[in-house]
C-alpha cells in the first residue's frame, strides 16, 4: 500500500513539476520581443534576368483572417487540429493517443502536431532533421502561442502551406484551382482544399481526381459529425460540381520545381548564415535559370512522350563558360513525381563514356586516324578471365576502321582494343580531371559504361569538353541577399585548365561525325535519325544500355543532356529509345534560334586535312567518302607516312 502512495505521490510531483516548468517556459518566451510571424522564412526566387518566379510561403499574397472563407477556416481546424482554441500549441492528449497508436502498431500511423507546430515548421526552411532542429520548432511554437491570438496563428497557417503545384497560400491555391478570392470559396470547394496540404501530389484534384474527391467527401463527413455543418450543407456540398482553373500568373511549368528543388539544395550548403537571414526576415536568391531554357526543355519532353505514362525523362542545359546550370528537369511532372532524377539518382552510362577515353587517346599519340580492326572478338585479359564485347546488333565492319568512324559508329570493339591499349587507369584519370567523381574500377568495359553515374555529373563532365578543357563546377545560385539588399552570398568561379585546347577541339569535332553523311558505310552514324533536324554544328553522343538511354551534346553556347529509363530499371523496348534524341535536337534548336552560333576557332597549331574517315588515309579520286579531319601539326597522314593500322600490322607480321 505504502508503495502504491509513494507512485502516487511521484506522479503528483512530477506532473507538478511538469506543469511549473512549462509555465516557466511561457513566462520567458513572453517576455522575448515579439517574433514575426508575416515575413520571416519567406525566400525569393530570381530568374537569371532577376525575374521573380518564386516566392515561399506564400508571403506575396498573404490574405487577412477576415477574407478567408469561413468555410475553409472551420474545416482546416476540424480536419487539421480539433483542440486548436482549447491548447496552448501542444495536444498532449492527441500525443499520447498517437504514441500509443505508433507503438502497437511498431510504425508511424499517426501524428500529433498542432496547427501551431505546423506554422512554426512552415516559417523556416528545413534545413536538416536534427533533434536541434526539431528543439528549434517547438520553441517557435511556444513564442508564436504566447504572442498571438489564435486567430492570428491560423491565419499564418493558412497563408504559408503547400496546396500543391508550388501554390502556397489560401489565396494562391483559390486563385489557382477555381479562378476566385479565398473569401468566395464555396464549402465543397474549401474541403477540396483543405484536404490537399496532407499529401500535395496525391490529393491534388488535377492530378488524382478520384482519390481527391474521396479526401473531399471524408472531410465533409466529419465536420458534419462535429457539428460543425449541417446536414443540408453536407448533402450541397457531397454533390456540388467542382470546375478547375488550373493556371497560375507567370510560369506554368511543370518541371520548374525540379530546378527550384537543386537551388534549395545547394542553398542548404551554404551555412548558418543564409539560415539566420532566413530565420529574422527572409532571403532574396538569384539563380541561374534561363526561363526559355526551361520552357523548351518541358516542352520537349512532353511533346515527344504522348503515348507512355510509365518512363521517365530527366534533362540539363549547362552554360560551359562558367558551369551555371540554365535549365533542370529531374522528370516529367514534379506534381506527379517528386523524385529528382536529375540530381539524385545514379545510372549507367553506356557508350557516352566514350569521349573521354578518346580524348585519352588523342592525347597519348592516337589521331582520327588511327586504326583498329573491328571485328567480333574475344579479349583475354588474364588466364581466368575472358570479355567478349559485342557491338550494337552485332554489327562489326571486319575490317580496319578509324577513330573518327569508330566514334561516328560508336564502335564497342575499336573502344576495347583503345582501353586495354593505353591502359584502364588512364581513362580513370581522364574521367577524373573532367569532373567525375565516382569512383571508377580500372575494369575493361568501362569505356563501354558499365559504371553508374549521377546525371548533373556527367554532364558536367561534358561541359569540360566544350568549354575547351576548362572545368568548372556546376552551380545553381549567383547570389543570396537579405530583404535590403544586402550580399550574403556571392558565387566565385573556380574554374581549372584540365584538357589541351587543341586535342579537346579535335575530339569535339570528331564528335560532329556521329550525324554526318560522310561518315555512313557499312552502318550509319548513330544520330544519323537527326541530322535533319540540325541547323547548327553540335558534338553529340548518344549512349544506351538495356535500361538506359542517354544523348550529351553541345557548342560553345550550352551543353545539353537528356536521360530515359523506367524508375525501376525495367528494360526498355526498341520504340523507347526514339525519345531521347529528339528531344534533344527540339531543345538545342529551340533554345539556339535567335542567338548567334559559331563553332570553335581552328587552334594555330592543328591542321584540317581531307581524308576517307572510314580508313583514315588520305582521300584519293577513287575514295568513296571524303571528308576534314583534323590532326595535331605533324601526325596528320601523308602518302609517304602510314598512319598506325593494327589490319596492316598484323599482316606484316604474319609475313
Amino acid at each position: 500500500m505504502k508503495f502504491f502512495k509513494n507512485i502516487t505521490k511521484a506522479i503528483i510531483i512530477l506532473i507538478f513539476l511538469c506543469i511549473f516548468g512549462f509555465s516557466a517556459i511561457y513566462l520567458y518566451a513572453k517576455m522575448l520581443p515579439k517574433l514575426s510571424i508575416s515575413g520571416n522564412g519567406s525566400y525569393t526566387l530570381y530568374d537569371n534576368q532577376e525575374n521573380i518566379f518564386f516566392q515561399g510561403n506564400g508571403t506575396s499574397k498573404w490574405v487577412s483572417i477576415n477574407d478567408i472563407s469561413n468555410y475553409v477556416k472551420v474545416a482546416t481546424v476540424t480536419i487539421e487540429d480539433k483542440n486548436f482554441y482549447n491548447h496552448h500549441g501542444f495536444d498532449f492528449l492527441r500525443i499520447m493517443k498517437a504514441m500509443y497508436t505508433n507503438l502497437t502498431s511498431r510504425s508511424y500511423k499517426e501524428g500529433a502536431s498542432t496547427i501551431t507546430q505546423q506554422f512554426a515548421k512552415n516559417l523556416y526552411l528545413d534545413f536538416d532533421k536534427t533533434w536541434e532542429r526539431k528543439l528549434n520548432e517547438l520553441w517557435y511554437t511556444i513564442q508564436i502561442e504566447t504572442h498571438y491570438s489564435k486567430d492570428d496563428i491560423l491565419e499564418g497557417y493558412l497563408n504559408c502551406i503547400n496546396y500543391g503545384h508550388a501554390m502556397y497560400g489560401i489565396e494562391n491555391a483559390s486563385e489557382f484551382y477555381f479562378n476566385k478570392k479565398a473569401n468566395e470559396l464555396s464549402l465543397a470547394e474549401a474541403a477540396m482544399l483543405v484536404g490537399i496540404p496532407k499529401s500535395p501530389s496525391n490529393y491534388s484534384p488535377l492530378i488524382n481526381p478520384d482519390i481527391a474527391k474521396k479526401r473531399q467527401l471524408y472531410i465533409l463527413k466529419i465536420m458534419y459529425d462535429e457539428g460543425v455543418i449541417t446536414k443540408d450543407e453536407y448533402n450541397k456540398a457531397k454533390v456540388e460540381k467542382l470546375e478547375y482553373h488550373g493556371k497560375k500568373d507567370g510560369l506554368n511549368l511543370d518541371t520548374l520545381l525540379y530546378y527550384q528543388d537543386a537551388v534549395m539544395d545547394e542553398l542548404k550548403s551554404l551555412g548558418n548564415v543564409i539560415e539566420t537571414h532566413l530565420q529574422n526576415g527572409g532571403i532574396r536568391i538569384y539563380t541561374t535559370l534561363d526561363v526559355k531554357a526551361q520552357t523548351v526543355l518541358e516542352e520537349s519532353i512532353k511533346s515527344n512522350i504522348t503515348d507512355n505514362n510509365e518512363i521517365q525523362a530527366s534533362g540539363i542545359m549547362i552554360n560551359p563558360t562558367n558551369g551555371s546550370v540554365i535549365a533542370l528537369a529531374g522528370g516529367r511532372d514534379f506534381n506527379k513525381s517528386q523524385y529528382n532524377r536529375a540530381l539524385s539518382s545514379k545510372r549507367q552510362v553506356g557508350s557516352i563514356m566514350k569521349p573521354f577515353l578518346y580524348y585519352n587517346a588523342l592525347e597519348n599519340g592516337f589521331t582520327a586516324s588511327t586504326s583498329f580492326l573491328s571485328q567480333e572478338t574475344t579479349f583475354t585479359l588474364n588466364a581466368n578471365n575472358i570479355y567478349t564485347p559485342k557491338n550494337y546488333n552485332n554489327v562489326y565492319a571486319n575490317k580496319a576502321i578509324s577513330m573518327a568512324s569508330a566514334i561516328a559508329f560508336s564502335d564497342n570493339i575499336y573502344a576495347i582494343k583503345t582501353h586495354l591499349f593505353l591502359g584502364s587507369e588512364n581513362l580513370i584519370d581522364t574521367a577524373k580531371r573532367v569532373g567525375i567523381k565516382t569512383k571508377l574500377d580500372p575494369i575493361a568495359s568501362l569505356p563501354l559504361g558499365t559504371v553508374e553515374l549521377n546525371h548533373l555529373e556527367i554532364t558536367n563532365a561534358y561541359a569540360t569538353l566544350a568549354s575547351e578543357g576548362v572545368k568548372h563546377e556546376p552551380y545553381f545560385i549567383e547570389k543570396v541577399t537579405d530583404n535590403a539588399g544586402n550580399v550574403l552570398y556571392q558565387h566565385s568561379d573556380s574554374s581549372e585548365v584540365v584538357l589541351n585546347k587543341s586535342i579537346t577541339f579535335i575530339l569535339n569535332d570528331l564528335l560532329k561525325g556521329t550525324y554526318d553523311y560522310n561518315m555512313v558505310d557499312y552502318t550509319y552514324p548513330t544520330n544519323i535519325s537527326i541530322s535533319s533536324l540540325l541547323k547548327h554544328d553540335y558534338a553529340i553522343k548518344s549512349g544506351s544500355t538495356d535500361t538506359d538511354n542517354w544523348i550529351i551534346g553541345f557548342n560553345k553556347n550550352i551543353v545539353t543532356s537528356i536521360w530515359i529509363g523506367y524508375d525501376d530499371n525495367k528494360k526498355m523496348t526498341t520504340s523507347d529509345f526514339k525519345y531521347s534524341k529528339k528531344i534533344w535536337a527540339n531543345v538545342m534548336e529551340a533554345y539556339l534560334a535567335d542567338k548567334d552560333v559559331n563553332w570553335y576557332e581552328i587552334p594555330s597549331n592543328v591542321v584540317g586535312v581531307i581524308v576517307d574517315p572510314i580508313t583514315g588515309n588520305l582521300a584519293t579520286n577513287e575514295s568513296k567518302s571524303k571528308k576534314i579531319l583534323y590532326y595535331i601539326k605533324g601526325t596528320e597522314p601523308s602518302y609517304t607516312q602510314e598512319v598506325f593500322d593494327e589490319y596492316e600490322e598484323k599482316n606484316k607480321l604474319e609475313n
